[in-house]
């Protein structure tokens, strides 16, 4: 394996959830998470990012309790089974400060650790990475109407000034991951300019973390329904990682291992 292959890592989704947009149902329970995240992890996945909490538009909010109930015992059976590092999808500083004695190696933040005490929160786990993602509003009204001056530029900025106050707070620059929240609070055409000009955000000098997987962005274009968007989602994925994204967050992991080794063999000129 060469060093560009390593580079691009695939994130396999593991929502526990009964309603998030493409999976809820399928894997709340410990033995159907258990058993999703066997078929990640042997397909390829660098990571299983672990979800309590739908955020798919129109989405309402669970309590901290609740989502604690539903992650928990998944991170601590997915520990007992396998060596892969697990990142946790939430935005509540609670919910971060229980999994994080846990020791998992991420915090997947939609809300870019704008909640109360959430930097703080980060800040006192030196080792664990980071991903902030960017996002207008909230997912319960995020999709009514999204303006920007110029999309680009404006999540930019939005991402460069919360990185600032990270690091400001005491979290290590190498350990923050960026996410331009496709999906987000962006209409379709806003998704692809963003796709389009994804080189740009190297600007701010920080790993990208990009998912598009089965999104309406895909289902826009090619008028697929959620369960069809396999192509559309490759296509994407692909897109993403020859402008320069690391981590490529998808439901879709052994196809997506596949397209992102071509990419890396693309990229090095050789087969890899």
């Amino acid at each position: 394996m060469t060093g560009i292959q390593a580079a691009i890592q695939v994130m396999g989704i593991l929502n526990v959830t009964p309603d998030s947009f493409s999976d809820g149902g399928r894997h709340n329970r410990v033995d159907l998470a258990l058993y999703q995240a066997e078929k990640m992890v042997t397909s390829g996945a660098a990571w299983l990012d672990i979800g309590g909490e739908s955020t798919r538009p129109g989405s309402e909010g669970v309590s901290v309790e609740q989502e604690l109930e539903r992650v928990v015992p998944v991170i601590e059976a997915i520990q007992a089974n396998f060596d892969v590092p697990i990142s946790v999808d939430t935005c509540k500083a609670q919910v971060m400060a229980e999994v994080l004695k846990l020791n998992v190696q991420m915090i997947n933040d939609i809300n870019a650790l704008r909640d109360e005490g959430a930097v703080a929160v980060v800040a006192s786990a030196p080792a664990v990475k980071v991903c902030l993602m960017h996002m207008q509003g909230e997912p319960r009204t995020m999709q009514h109407q999204p303006h920007y001056h110029h999309v680009v530029t404006d999540v930019k900025n939005f991402l460069a000034d919360r990185v600032q106050t990270c690091v400001q707070a005491g979290i290590q620059k190498d350990n923050i991951y960026l996410d331009p929240g496709f999906g987000f609070g962006k209409s379709v055409e806003h998704n692809y300019q963003l796709l389009h000009h994804l080189h740009e955000f190297h600007a701010l000098g920080l790993p990208l973390l990009v998912g598009v997987s089965r999104k309406s962005m895909i289902g826009q274009v090619t008028g697929r329904d959620v369960t069809d968007r396999l192509a559309g989602s490759l296509a994407a994925a692909t897109i993403a990682a020859l402008k320069g994204a690391q981590i490529i967050r998808v439901h879709d992991v052994k196809e997506t291992v596949d397209a992102m080794r071509i990419v890396a063999a693309t990229l090095a000129g050789e087969v890899v």
